[in-house]
Order: C-alpha cells, then sequence, then structure tokens
C-alpha cells in the first residue's frame, strides 16, 4: 500500500509542481495587491483634487466624453477625496467595420473632484509594467493568461482548477507517507523494560527538521515536516483553488446535487455566446436606483459601493460594502443585489451569512482562499503560505531528482 501512495504522490506531484510554484509565488504577492498597486501607481490613483466629490454618473459621461469609443463595464460609486475612482470600459461597436473598436486599455482612472482622467491601463495586459503590475500578477494567478479559443475564455481556469484538484488528493498521498511504517502492534518492550514509543512517538519525527543535517536530510525534512505543518492551510487553498476555478462547471453543480443551494441569475441565466454582448434596456441610473430601493427594504448596512456590467449576462450586479474598508469586501463584507437590464426587476440577492448551509458554504470560498475572512492575519498567512507552497515543491522536485540519479546508478 506504501508503495502505492508513494507512485501517486510522486507522479501528482510532479505534475502540479510548476503550477504550484507559479501560484503560490504570485499568491503570496497578490495578498497585498491593493497597497503594492497605489504604492507602484500613486501618480494616478492618488488625486489633488480638494472639495465636493461629483456624482459618479457625471465622472461615467467624462469617461465617455474622453473616448467614444468605450461604455462603461464597472465604475466605483463610493467616492473619496484624493483617491481615483476606477472604471473598468469595454469597447463599442465601429460602425464601419461592424466590430468592436480595438483599444489599448480596459481601465480608466477618474479625479472624483475635477472629473479629470488621471490614467488609464490594460488589466488583460500581458506586460510587467508598474502600471499593469498587479494585474499581471492576478491573471497569471487564476488563469495562467492562457488566451481565449474555441468559443470559451475559461482555458485557464480550467487548467488551474484541474491541477488544484489533483493537489488535494496529492495532499492526502502525502499525509499517508509521512506515517510510521508499522502502524499495527501493541506497545512493545524496550531494554529495562520500559515501553518502546507508541504509534505518535514514533510519528513526532517526520515533523522535525534537522537544521544542521544540511544538504539532502534537511532538503527531505524541509518538504516532509513543512507539508504535515501546514497541511491543514493546504487543503483549505487546494479546495477553494479547485472551487472557485471549476465553480460553474463542477462545484456548484455537485453542491446543487447533494444540499440546497438557492440559485441566482449567475447560475440560472445563460451567458451570451463569447463576443456578443446583451443590450440592456435600461440605464446604470435606474438600475442603481432599484438596488438602492431593496437594499433599503433589506436593512443593507453600507450604501452601493460599485457596479458592474460585463455585457454577457443580461443584469446589473450592484454591490454594497464598507468603501473605508474596501479589503473587507473579499472577506465576507460583500453583499451584491442583481438587477435586470431588461425591465429593472431584483433578480436576486448575495448576503453572507444568509441563506441555506450550502449557501453560506459557498460564500465562504473566496474569503477562506485569499484569507481575508480572519482580516490582516489571514492575509499575512495566506501570504507566508504561497511561499510556503513554493518550498515544498521546489524541495519535492529536488527529492525526486535525487532518487532518480540514485536509482539510474543502481541500473548501471
Amino acid at each position: 500500500m506504501r508503495a502505492f501512495f508513494t507512485v501517486i504522490h510522486r507522479w501528482l506531484g510532479l505534475s502540479v509542481a510548476l503550477f504550484l510554484i507559479i501560484a503560490g509565488a504570485t499568491g503570496a504577492i497578490i495578498s497585498w495587491d491593493h497597497e503594492i498597486d497605489e504604492w507602484l501607481n500613486a501618480d494616478v490613483m492618488h488625486t489633488p483634487g480638494r472639495g465636493p466629490l461629483r456624482d459618479p454618473l457625471e465622472l461615467a459621461d467624462a469617461v465617455r466624453r474622453s473616448d467614444p469609443r468605450v461604455d462603461i463595464s464597472y465604475m466605483t460609486l463610493a467616492l473619496e477625496e484624493g483617491h481615483a475612482a476606477l472604471f473598468m470600459v469595454r469597447p463599442l461597436v465601429d460602425p464601419a467595420t461592424q466590430k468592436p473598436f480595438a483599444l489599448d486599455y480596459d481601465t480608466a482612472f477618474v479625479d472624483p473632484v475635477t472629473a479629470r482622467i488621471t490614467g488609464h491601463r490594460s488589466s488583460a495586459s500581458v506586460s510587467l509594467s508598474r502600471r499593469n503590475l498587479m494585474p499581471w500578477l492576478r491573471h497569471l494567478h487564476e488563469s495562467l493568461h492562457i488566451p481565449p479559443f474555441m468559443g470559451s475564455d475559461r482555458w485557464g481556469f480550467w487548467l488551474m482548477g484541474g491541477v488544484a484538484l489533483m493537489w488535494l488528493l496529492d495532499s492526502f498521498a502525502a499525509m499517508v507517507l509521512t506515517w510510521p511504517v508499522k502502524l499495527r502492534g501493541g506497545p512493545r518492550r524496550a531494554a529495562g523494560g520500559h515501553a518502546a514509543p507508541g504509534w505518535l512517538s514514533r510519528w513526532k519525527p517526520s515533523w522535525l527538521v534537522r537544521w544542521r543535517a544540511g544538504g539532502y536530510k534537511l532538503n527531505f525534512d524541509l518538504h516532509r515536516a513543512g507539508g504535515l505543518w501546514a497541511w491543514a492551510f493546504i487543503l483549505i487553498i487546494a479546495f477553494t483553488s479547485f472551487s472557485l476555478n471549476l465553480y460553474r462547471e463542477v462545484f456548484y453543480p455537485v453542491m446543487s446535487l447533494v444540499s440546497t443551494t438557492t440559485p441566482g441569475p449567475y447560475e440560472t441565466l445563460r451567458r451570451a455566446p463569447l463576443g456578443e454582448d446583451i443590450t440592456p434596456r435600461i440605464g446604470i441610473a435606474q438600475a442603481i436606483a432599484a438596488a438602492a430601493k431593496e437594499a433599503e427594504r433589506l436593512g443593507f448596512e453600507h450604501p452601493p459601493a460599485g457596479i458592474w456590467w460585463g455585457g454577457d449576462y443580461p443584469f446589473y450586479n450592484i454591490s454594497f460594502f464598507d468603501p473605508v474598508n474596501e479589503n473587507a469586501a473579499f472577506g465576507m463584507g460583500l453583499s451584491n443585489i442583481y438587477v435586470s437590464s431588461e425591465d429593472g426587476s431584483v433578480l436576486g440577492t448575495y448576503r453572507p451569512w444568509h441563506g441555506t448551509a450550502a449557501d453560506v458554504f459557498v460564500q465562504l470560498q473566496l474569503p477562506l482562499h485569499s484569507g481575508r475572512i480572519l482580516g490582516l492575519a489571514g492575509r499575512v498567512i495566506m501570504s507566508v503560505m504561497g511561499l510556503v507552497v513554493v518550498m515544498l515543491s521546489v524541495t519535492g522536485i529536488v527529492i525526486w531528482e535525487r532518487k532518480r540519479r540514485a536509482r539510474a546508478a543502481a541500473r548501471r
């Protein structure tokens, strides 16, 4: 049986090692994406305007006037003096070619006091410039920047979701391999009549690192003991990576089969074909008003803070969170109201800690994966865990290569 788990761990581990090195390294950095992004791009994110804040819809009009080729996909509703409002844009159709305009940006930053556009960037660009570094890292972490083809933009998510599932299975095989070889048998008598160490005592060396051993022994101990100490966190990260990347295809359908879930419009409405946009019949202002009315009825704590219109689903997604603590939105501090783009009716809501047990379990996936459910401490833990994952992957490759050379030498 041990030989079986050894083979499973070896080949699953080698199959996912490179992907985990990339995901771990990028994950350690993007735990602090907001702070790093502001530091790198203070020239466009910190604004000089001081005074009364403009209406967000007025700022949206300024973005449209600055470039008639674009419409708004996402806009900030919770404005802050001295901090740029973020507007994501999508290309309109060129009447001459009947194809979307070719844009070199998808995000505009606007001074909320003066309505002056402070800068642009392309968040999907494969670029290591300071302007695009953090979006580049996030896309690399989530989908390896694999471009759309064969009518889908989900290939990268499917790949990383499959990697996460293999990693999850590999973690159980790795745990079994740390157990002492002899799992059965009562206490033996050692010299002098004292009981020999029990199973837990024989397992203890697996948790220790021989720091002074150096070389291969140290590498092996770091791999084995590091995996044991971080095992619970690895399970959480691996499972949530799988659930987030394969949410539409596997996770939510399975959850709906085994438990009671409350489907929202993302689960019940059909997405438009890739490259095709739905034309809304109501505008952003009407959608915000409908969502604000519903939020008041439900007793939401915060006012609308952002609105998303991707063009691929026939509804607006209006977000509610504390603008002073925007990081909480990635924890359990984000609520959404979905408003139909056809008639302005409310299609559903997303409220943390509300719904069935399965609904709450679904809600927990991103907060657990990012660590933000624990606030600053959780982000520190997940950043450290990213480095641990890199270490485990590298030491695993070293162990495999050392044993491969030994087997080759034995055959010779």
